[in-house]
């Protein structure tokens, strides 16, 4: 549906080539949400299924570029790490073993000497043991004993019965040394059992654990290595269509919302049509309003000084002196801030006629009863002294007194003091009276003045006022409008200054006249 931006009054009723050149704004179509969703979940589940082969793709070539951020080169990394640190404890561990070694080795060679020494000092008998020796012994001594031997054969046999009893005796030794070797043999049987720990060979049972699978890692990727060129071919062609997938989500999403952004603009401009136009006409009633405002203030500020307290002293004067006779003069003169008439009124039907003056009616001071009479014959014969003790004040007239600071008359013989007090205070407001009015006038210019450089030094610049709720602005707004008083306050001193000056060129048309 098209809708036509509303013309102003002049263009409805201008010439035809204006209602030709008048701008037309379609309104947009909205967008159907339903067919949105669905496209949209469609082109997100196909752009969900790329991704997933293309992260698997690239994976593969990740594994066969050997990268430390595959998974494949993560676990190598945990393994390499792993033989590392058995490393460290075989290294450990081998600095013992070392130390064992070198005992083992320094214990092996004693038991090699002991061995040795054994075997030659067992060479130079031929016997084998003690056994063998006591019966050559004793076979010597047979012999020697059956006298049957020649003399030197007979020293020859006690010699060597001599050495056999000193061979005897180092066989004593020979089982002390087979003693050392045996307990060096045990030490070193010992010592080689602590070189098979379980310990150590659960750590190379594990080091070669490790070693075969980082083996069968580095055949994989060795294998896939040898495919790299065709993985990323494969990678390149999924990343192509995962991108493909990805704009058309994007294409969805834009057109979806270039067309809701559209619908949107069209209805914000309407508002700020409607807007703009509440605005205008309410900141032309604001004005309005403003200057009727500001011209009753100047109206009241160039009213006479002392009209009441004059209006009070003349009435109270005519109590007191019922011969007194005010001035006919106007008390309020016309001021040159006076709103000048804005038409003429024909008076040509009035020629001839007779304009009839109410009579003035006397000054009643509020009496009642036979009190009243006499208070007034009191007061008609001012020369005639009433009586004391029976002259009564009225109310009102203690009121005008007190209002204009002068003593109240209690007797009758107070009256001419009292008068001449009123009288001269009358005299001095009306002598007053324009310097006063003056006064008034230049207090109020300042007072305006005033509040024209306080609005000007609070408000350096023109702040964009944001719109009201109804379409006007918070400045031009009125107070239950939700406009603020401050607000207000400057529109007002505004249009003050405005009919300020619109009055002046009118006085001094006036005076020029």
């Amino acid at each position: 549906m098209a809708d036509v931006a509303t013309p102003s009054g002049a263009a409805e009723h201008g010439s035809a080539p204006d209602k030709k050149d008048k701008k037309v704004i379609e309104k947009p179509e909205k967008p159907d949400e339903e067919a949105y969703k669905a496209a949209l979940k469609k082109a997100e589940k196909e752009h969900a299924v790329s991704v997933e082969k293309f992260n698997a793709a690239k994976g593969q070539v990740e594994s066969a570029k050997l990268s430390k951020d595959s998974p494949a080169g993560k676990r190598r990394g945990e393994l390499i790490a792993q033989l590392k640190e058995i490393r460290e404890k075989q290294g450990a561990g081998k600095a013992g073993r070392n130390k064992i070694f070198d005992e083992i080795k320094n214990e092996d060679s004693k038991l090699k000497d002991l061995i040795a020494a054994q075997k030659v000092a067992r060479s130079r008998v031929s016997f084998k043991n003690v056994e063998e020796i006591d019966k050559e012994i004793d076979r010597l001594d047979k012999q020697v004993n059956s006298g049957m031997m020649k003399l030197v054969d007979e020293k020859k046999a006690l010699t060597e019965i001599s050495n056999l009893r000193k061979q005897k005796k180092g066989f004593a030794g020979f089982d002390e040394q087979q003693k050392q070797i045996d307990e060096k043999k045990a030490k070193l049987k010992s010592l080689r059992d602590t070189l098979d720990d379980p310990e150590s060979k659960a750590l190379s049972e594990k080091y070669n654990k490790i070693q075969a699978e980082l083996d069968t890692i580095k055949a994989e990727q060795d294998k896939a290595h040898a495919s790299l060129d065709s993985l990323h071919d494969q990678k390149k062609k999924l990343q192509a269509e995962q991108q493909e997938k990805y704009l058309a989500i994007k294409k969805i999403k834009d057109d979806y919302w270039k067309q809701t952004r559209a619908v949107q603009a069209y209805e914000y401009e309407a508002r700020q049509r409607i807007r703009e136009r509440k605005k205008t006409e309410q900141e032309n009633y604001q004005k309005e309003k403003r200057m009727a405002r500001a011209k009753e203030m100047l109206e009241a500020a160039s009213d006479k000084a002392y009209l009441d307290e004059i209006r009070r002293a003349e009435s109270l004067l005519r109590f007191l002196d019922p011969s007194y006779s005010a001035e006919k003069a106007p008390l309020q003169a016309p001021s040159q801030f006076t709103a000048t008439a804005q038409r003429k009124v024909d008076d040509s039907g009035l020629k001839g006629m007779k304009v009839v003056k109410k009579e003035e009616e006397d000054y009643f001071a509020g009496t009642g009863g036979k009190k009243g009479k006499k208070n007034k014959k009191a007061a008609a014969t001012p020369d005639t002294p009433a009586p004391a003790g029976k002259y009564s004040c009225p109310p009102s007239v203690m009121e005008d007194c007190s209002a204009m600071g002068i003593d109240p008359p209690m007797s009758a013989a107070d009256i001419p003091a009292v008068r001449e007090k009123v009288l001269a205070k009358l005299k001095h407001w009306k002598e007053d009276q324009a310097a006063q009015t003056e006064k008034n006038i230049a207090k109020a210019k300042l007072e305006v003045e005033r509040l024209e450089a306080e609005e000007a030094s609070s408000v350096p610049g023109t702040p964009t006022v944001p719109a009201h709720a109804n379409g006007e602005s918070k400045a031009t707004a009125a107070v239950d409008e939700g406009g603020s008083v401050a607000n207000e306050v400057e529109l007002q001193k505004a249009a003050t200054s405005d009919v300020t000056a619109d009055l002046k060129s009118a006085s001094l048309e006036d005076k020029a006249e």
